[in-house]
């Protein structure tokens, strides 16, 4: 199966049981930049709860912009704030200190394009769950897909659908309870190398 979604930052669980499941992958790179997406945003589970992390943006919603054409705000320092939450959010979970090295240079040097960076992340995600996926970009908007399944759903941050998926220990669970679907780096920190196990086992409706 190839399905088609678009690169987000960090992406959540559900987006990766459904790279997971796919033969192939295509990234919709065609699209208009859209607020309040996961283009630019994240969840993890900190020490108060779900904490939202998003990348500052150079967006005007009066001018229809590309997504690959926005930029990133790098005035603000957001890669020191996003990889302090991190540490402070899994410094005591079970994996963090091995997959650290990996992670930690994508919050080191600046990216200029929010687009780039997020295929960055995903290209190191994928290396850190040792999942081999074959890709593709589109070259145009795909209006109605008929040779992938069409994804480009989960994108949405906002009113997203509720799906199941299996619990598993959390570093602040006892505090909380389960909280699901967050970023891929929540499975990753908490379940290590059993994480592509895990993406394997879920369903999607």
């Amino acid at each position: 199966m190839n399905i088609l979604i678009h690169p987000t930052y960090l992406p959540n669980i559900v987006t990766f049981v459904a790279i997971a499941k796919a033969k192939e992958v295509t990234f919709e790179m065609e699209d208009n930049f859209q607020k309040q997406t996961y283009r630019n945003r994240s969840y993890i589970y900190a020490a108060n709860g779900k904490l939202q992390l998003s990348i500052p943006v150079v967006y005007s919603q009066k001018n229809r912009q590309k997504y690959g054409d926005v930029k990133i705000a790098n005035d603000y320092k957001w890669q020191d704030l996003h990889w302090k939450s991190f540490e402070s959010a899994y410094r005591t979970s079970p994996f963090f200190e091995f997959y650290a090295d990996e992670l930690q240079p994508l919050f080191n040097d600046p990216y200029e394009s929010i687009l780039d960076f997020n295929l960055k992340c995903f290209e190191v995600i994928c290396d850190c769950l040792q999942l081999d996926v074959k890709l593709n970009k589109t070259e145009e908007y795909e209006k109605e897909p008929t040779a992938m399944k069409d994804y480009r759903h989960l994108v949405k941050a906002k009113k997203e659908p509720s799906y199941q998926l299996d619990d598993y220990i959390q570093v602040f669970s006892e505090k909380y309870g389960f909280i699901k679907n967050l970023s891929i780096l929540d499975l990753l920190f908490n379940e290590g190398p059993n994480a592509l196990s895990y993406l394997e086992s879920q369903q999607l409706p």
